[in-house]
Parts: structure tokens; C-alpha cells; sequence
């Protein structure tokens, strides 16, 4: 674990002290070396956790969030060369840095055998993202932006520090694998539910379920595109995650806790996919899609089967480097024409057709065509959550139709129609965004022939 945490926290010096031609091709190089050396987790194991230390372990279910995490990095640096282009060199090594200094604490959250190590890491990832949104963001309204995620985030996870420390004192422990040998504490009183509550809340915004959704929207759209991947791929999957190891722990949960969580979920899978047919701004269009998305995670991590576990993994994963190649796809738009709306960037397609290319590739397995590993996750929850209750089928099925329906709205209307008067001259792509785009699509083909590997079933 280390080998990769001490590199990640050396790239800060890296970024600091590299001349400033080199800057971006030493720190994006460094990090590709990184993501290459974290692939060594992903090594099949009959254990239940590899690299086992003290404090920090990788398990089969953050082994494939963990490389993930590790892979978005340079993609990150590569996605902000363009718009930090005229600042001064100072700003961005400032810019690189807090990118980097994100990412330690992410690795610490998906590793962390303690909770309270945990829940440190769970937290310090705000500071970052809160730094690169009220910073970098495009419009003064990232102030705001910023406001929300902070008071949404603090007022959810308050009740998660104070359930934790309840549970040390109960337990004596607050190691993972140490308190899943234990039997479940939490009772059946009202104090037991209010402490799963606790539990489950810090995540369900952090994921955001429906309903506590609204600081996504708005964060996505003030961010930079760098902070929009990172929050899209990395800062939701934390949520989920929380889920997947805290529903553990509590055992079975009680239905006050499952049902309005579960309902909640797949009804906003509902909404937002259809919000997303009304929305006029793209970036704000792919934030509530990725809501849809994690709706499902949500309900299948309320349900606790080996399948629902293995189908939200699949979800996670796949939906992590889609929404952030189509942050990227949005973020190349906007450098061309400066401007998010829908009816003023449509008709590209003519223009700019390598990149119709990408966009099509992107739209796709976002809406889960067949051989992707979108489409094996979402059938998997569907199937588990058909299990559970019949009636589930409409709720999950209505929102594939409105995510296929969403999904081939925002291809026609930035790819054809006839250009907008405004657009004279648009510059042509470069080989930085294809490659950009190639990196983020190429993972994705190759766990189509393998998706044993972020299954998150030990192989």
C-alpha cells in the first residue's frame, strides 16, 4: 500500500519544483507510472484482504476503485492543460497540487481497515475539491456551489463521527475485519435505528440519493473539468462504497431503514432521468444522469445479496470512466465555443469528426448497449432487485427507457442539426483530447473480456 500512497505524495515536490516546460509532462508521466504500478492490486486472491497492514488493507471490493482512482489522476492533468494554458506558472503548480493532494486521502478512503482512519480520509477529500471549485470554477456562482457541497457534506457526516465513536465505546474496536467476525451490534431498539441512520446518511448524500441530490448539480456545473472527473468518478463512489462496507456491519437492516432508502433510490432513477430530457445545459445534463446512475447503486447496496454487491461494483466502476469521458467530451465543447448550452454547441458534428466519433462511443455505453459492462451491471441489479420484489421491474425499467431516450437526445443534439450562425471558425481537436478520450474508453473495452475483475466477487 505504501508503494503507491509515498510516490502519490512525492508527486507533489514533483510538481512543485519541475521546470516549468516539463511541468505537465513530468507529473502526468509520473502519475501514468503510478496507475501502472497500482494494476498489481487487481492480481486475483483466495484471501480476503491483500496487502494487509495495520491500518490499511485492499479488499475485493476496493481493489478496482482503488486502481481506478489511481488511473483518473494523470487523465485529470491531461483534461486541464487547455484551460489553465494563460495562467502563470505558480497558479498551476498550485492547481496540479491540489489535484495530487486529493489523491492520498481518496487511496487512504478506499484502503482503511480502521474507521476512523476512514472517516478521516472520507472527510479530507472535501478540502481539496471545495479549493478547486470555489477557485477554478467558471462563473461566480461556484461560491455558492461551494456552500452547498460544504453544508451538505458537514451536517450528513456530524451523525457518522458520533455513531462511530458510539460504536468504539460499545465494541472496543473499530477495525473491519475484526468487527465482521463480531455479531452484529446494532439492535432492533429505536437506538439502533437511529445509529444506522447515522450511518447510512453521510453516504446516501455523498452518493447522492435523491432527495439530497441538489449540491451535484450545482458543484458539476461551477466545476473545472478536472474537479468535474473527479467528483463524477471518485468523490460519488465513496458514497457507495460506505455503503457497501457500513450495511455489512449492521447486519440486516431493519425495513424502516430499507424501504423509504430503496424507494427513494428507484424512484429517483425516475426523476432525474427524466429532469435529464428537460435539461438545457449539457455538464448539468450528464451531473443528474450519473444520480440516476447511483440510484441503482443505492438500491442494490439496500438489498445486500452476493449479486446486488457484485452488480453495484460493475456499476461503479463503468459508470466512473463514463461520466468522466463525458465531462471530458462536454469540457472539449465549452474550450471551442464557451458555452454549456445544448442549442448553442449543436450541429458539431460536421465540424469536429473524430470527436462525433468519441461522443457516439461515450453515449453508448452510457446508456448501456450490450456488450458493455454498463449493461452486465445494470441487468445484474435488475435481476436482484426482481428477486426481491416484482414490482421493482417497472420502476427500473421505466428508467432504462428515459436513460436510452436521454442518452440519444444529447448525441442528436450536439452532433447534428444544422450549426448555430455564431460558429465561424472552431479549432480542430487535438491528439491530447483523442488520447484523452482513448484512455478512458480503451479500460472500459477491456473489462467487457474481463469483469470477473471488478466484480468484487473473490475470484
Amino acid at each position: 500500500m505504501l508503494k503507491i500512497i509515498l510516490p502519490t505524495i512525492m508527486l507533489l515536490p514533483t510538481a512543485l519544483l519541475s521546470p516549468p516546460k516539463f511541468l505537465w509532462t513530468n507529473t502526468t508521466m509520473y502519475s501514468l507510472l503510478i496507475a501502472a504500478l497500482s494494476l498489481q492490486w487487481l492480481i486475483p486472491t483466495y484471501y480476503p484482504y491483500k496487502f494487509l497492514s495495520s491500518w490499511t488493507g485492499v479488499n475485493q471490493i476496493s481493489s478496482p476503485l482503488l486502481v481506478l482512482s489511481c488511473w483518473l489522476l494523470p487523465l485529470m492533468s491531461m483534461a486541464s492543460q487547455n484551460h489553465l494554458q494563460q495562467e502563470p506558472v505558480s497558479r498551476k503548480r498550485t492547481f496540479i497540487s491540489t489535484l495530487i493532494l486529493v489523491q492520498p486521502f481518496i487511496l487512504l478512503a478506499f484502503s482503511a481497515t480502521e474507521l476512523a482512519l476512514f472517516y478521516i480520509a472520507f472527510e479530507a477529500t472535501l478540502i481539496p475539491t471545495l479549493i478547486l471549485i470555489t477557485r477554478w470554477g467558471n462563473q461566480p456562482e461556484r461560491l455558492s456551489a461551494g456552500t452547498y457541497l460544504l453544508f451538505y457534506t458537514l451536517v450528513s457526516s456530524l451523525p457518522l463521527l458520533i455513531t462511530l465513536m458510539h460504536l468504539y465505546v460499545k465494541i472496543g474496536t473499530l477495525h473491519l475485519p475484526t468487527l465482521e467476525l463480531t455479531h452484529p451490534t446494532l439492535s432492533t431498539s429505536w437506538t439502533g435505528m437511529l445509529a444506522g441512520l447515522a450511518l447510512l446518511m453521510a453516504f446516501m448524500v455523498k452518493a447522492p440519493l435523491y432527495g439530497l441530490h441538489l449540491w451535484l448539480p450545482k458543484a458539476h456545473v461551477e466545476a473545472p473539468i478536472a474537479g468535474s472527473m473527479l467528483l463524477a468518478a471518485l468523490l460519488l463512489k465513496l458514497g457507495g462504497y460506505g455503503i457497501m462496507r457500513v450495511t455489512l456491519l449492521m447486519g440486516p437492516l431493519s425495513n424502516f431503514l430499507h424501504y423509504p432508502f430503496l424507494t427513494l433510490a428507484l424512484w429517483g432513477a425516475l426523476m432525474t432521468s427524466s429532469i435529464c430530457l428537460r435539461q438545457t445545459d449539457l455538464k448539468s445534463l450528464i451531473a443528474y444522469s450519473s444520480v440516476s446512475h447511483m440510484g441503482l447503486v443505492i438500491a442494490a447496496g439496500m438489498i445486500q445479496t452476493h449479486w446486488s454487491f457484485s452488480g453495484a461494483m460493475i456499476l461503479m466502476i463503468s459508470h466512473g470512466l463514463t461520466s468522466s469521458m463525458l465531462f471530458c467530451l462536454a469540457n472539449t465543447n465549452y474550450e471551442r465555443t464557451h458555452s454549456r448550452i445544448l442549442l448553442l454547441t449543436r450541429g458539431l458534428q460536421p465540424l469536429l469528426p473524430l470527436m462525433a466519433t468519441w461522443w457516439m462511443l461515450a453515449n453508448l455505453t452510457n446508456m448501456a448497449l450490450p456488450p458493455t459492462t454498463n449493461l452486465m451491471a445494470e441487468l445484474t441489479i435488475m435481476v436482484t432487485l426482481f428477486n426481491w420484489s416484482t414490482l421493482t421491474i417497472i420502476l427500473t425499467g421505466a428508467a432504462t427507457l428515459l436513460t436510452a431516450s436521454y442518452t440519444l437526445f444529447m448525441l442528436l443534439i450536439t452532433q447534428r442539426g444544422p450549426i448555430p450562425s455564431h460558429i465561424t471558425s472552431i479549432q480542430n481537436s487535438t491528439t491530447r483530447e483523442h488520447l484523452l478520450m482513448a484512455l478512458h474508453i480503451i479500460p472500459m473495452f477491456l473489462l467487457i473480456l474481463k469483469p470477473e475483475l471488478i466484480s468484487g466477487v473473490p475470484l
